[in-house]
């Protein structure tokens, strides 16, 4: 199975907190890869390390390395990781050309990487512009000009993020003015935008009621063919419905990832168990 993302040895610390403790694992290429755990153990920490928006938050540093695939590169290899204290066998890191993978930390256009790398966060972060302008403008920075092609994009990625229908009349409006929920959706339609090779989702149904909640699930399965989608949640059973591997991860550190129903019926480590049976105190 394709790697599109590679951590390996990460540390990260904000000043003195360990936020990320000696992490290493693979993300599969085209695949839903869910990131578990309490509180505090490291799982935003991760997805931020993905598109460098790590970069804004003062004091922390980063250790170990972070590679993502080469655009347009189809990286050769399996699916595998460093177990902690995984089964025999499984403590190990394929090997990879370098060639085929650059560090996230050196790539000098880094918005270049957040355009290649979306990025949805648990609270809606709506621009101050109409509902239309909210997606149209990435792309639009981008170099799409032509009227016609806008509006597909916009009515597309408003559809996927189960939208369209209740702002198609009101496009011209603010999207501050729409509800949470809503400001929400439109968060991920404007993630969607540019067709990003990783979409990270941070908690992004924490402000969505559950029925919007599931049809956003199944838009998920869907977009899994055409990109790479990286979901932490602490919602376990949303993990089993969407996710194709797991990681759990405690106490900043990495403690098992598998596919996703081993993880759940079959974990190596006790620690896992306890928390996908919800007697992890």
């Amino acid at each position: 199975m394709n790697a599109h993302v590679r951590f390996e040895n990460v540390a990260v610390t904000y000043g003195r907190k360990t936020a990320l403790e000696d992490v290493s694992l693979e993300i599969p290429r085209m695949r839903i890869f869910a990131v578990i755990g309490p509180a505090n153990s490291g799982k935003t920490t991760l997805l931020k390390c993905i598109n460098r928006t790590i970069d804004f938050i003062p004091h922390a540093k980063v250790g170990g390395r972070v590679l993502i695939a080469r655009e347009g590169e189809k990286v050769s290899g399996t699916f595998c990781a460093k177990h902690p204290a995984g089964r025999s066998g499984k403590r190990f890191l394929t090997p990879f050309p370098p060639p085929d993978y650059e560090d996230v930390f050196r790539i000098r256009n880094v918005y270049q990487l957040r355009r290649r790398v979306g990025m949805v966060f648990p609270l809606p972060v709506g621009l101050p512009l109409s509902v239309y302008e909210n997606v149209a403008y990435a792309p639009r920075r981008a170099g799409i000009h032509n009227r016609h092609e806008l509006d597909e994009i916009v009515e597309t990625c408003l559809r996927q993020a189960m939208l369209w229908d209740e702002v198609k009349d009101r496009m011209h409006m603010l999207g501050t003015m729409l509800s949470g929920g809503q400001q929400q959706r439109l968060t991920l339609a404007r993630a969607l935008s540019l067709r990003p090779e990783i979409l990270c989702l941070d908690e992004f149904s924490i402000a969505i009621d559950p029925v919007t909640t599931m049809r956003i699930e199944d838009i998920l399965r869907e977009l899994k063919n055409q990109m790479t989608i990286v979901l932490v949640t602490n919602l376990v059973q949303q993990a089993r419905r969407l996710a194709d591997y797991t990681a759990f991860f405690s106490a900043s550190r990495l403690i098992e990832v598998d596919e996703t129903e081993t993880i759940f019926t079959n974990a190596a480590n006790q620690l896992t168990e306890r928390y996908v049976t919800g007697d992890f105190g």
